[in-house]
């Protein structure tokens, strides 16, 4: 049977990705997520390193935890992405599983960079459509909460927000459903990938750079 590498964001489509995966029969036996090093903090999506710890807990996964420098830049990013392959393929994996949906230049970009790397990559959520796949997570019991939003996209006011069918009749038209395009990204705390869900509350919304992040916390920790 194929050992997967599953990529983990943190949030929902990652999340549902490896219940999807699970769900087919496929184990999945680590996580790989990206943090910004001197932040101590998932890249892109601004969610703590003890909630990404606590997620890989409850998912029952080990976390491959790859550190970045910031600022990143894209040769940064290659080469240490490139050393967590050279791990994965010498500790047997030879699939490594993302939740991209529909964008073809990120899906490209991954099958460029993997290609001859010994391990192959696989989309199970690809080309579903948002709007259907957004409401089969939420139906599904997955719960998830927005932790960065693109100001650009979106106003401040949905950072922090619940990933649920309110959100969904909330997102202007523009907004794609699963936040595909970057509008919003999320932490995933519950859901049939999980043993238990994760206690989570959020705490000071913050803008950076033109995103406007939520910081979630555990109730009983600020760490």
């Amino acid at each position: 049977m194929p050992k997967t590498l599953l990529a983990w964001s943190s949030g929902k489509d990652s999340a549902w990705t490896l219940h999807v995966l699970r769900s087919q029969g496929v184990e999945v036996s680590a996580l790989l997520t990206t943090l910004n090093e001197a932040a101590g903090r998932v890249a892109m999506h601004g969610v703590r390193r003890a909630l990404l710890e606590a997620q890989g807990e409850a998912a029952g996964v080990p976390v491959w935890q790859i550190p970045l420098p910031w600022p990143c830049t894209n040769d940064d990013y290659e080469s240490r992405m490139a050393e967590a392959c050279r791990r994965a393929v010498s500790e047997g994996f030879d699939t490594i599983a993302f939740g991209d949906l529909f964008l073809r230049d990120v899906r490209e970009y991954r099958e460029r960079q993997l290609a001859g790397s010994g391990l192959r990559p696989v989309f199970p959520l690809w080309e579903i459509p948002t709007a259907a796949l957004a409401r089969e997570m939420i139906s599904g019991g997955l719960a998830a909460r927005l932790s960065c939003i693109d100001s650009k996209a979106l106003e401040a006011r949905f950072a922090g927000r619940e990933f649920d069918l309110s959100l969904l009749a909330d997102l202007p038209p523009s907004a794609d459903p699963c936040g595909e395009n970057g509008e919003f990204h999320t932490f995933a705390y519950a859901g049939p990938m999980f043993r238990a869900p994760i206690p989570v509350e959020t705490g000071e919304i913050r803008e950076i750079g033109g995103f406007v992040y939520a910081d979630l916390v555990c109730p009983e920790s600020s760490r």
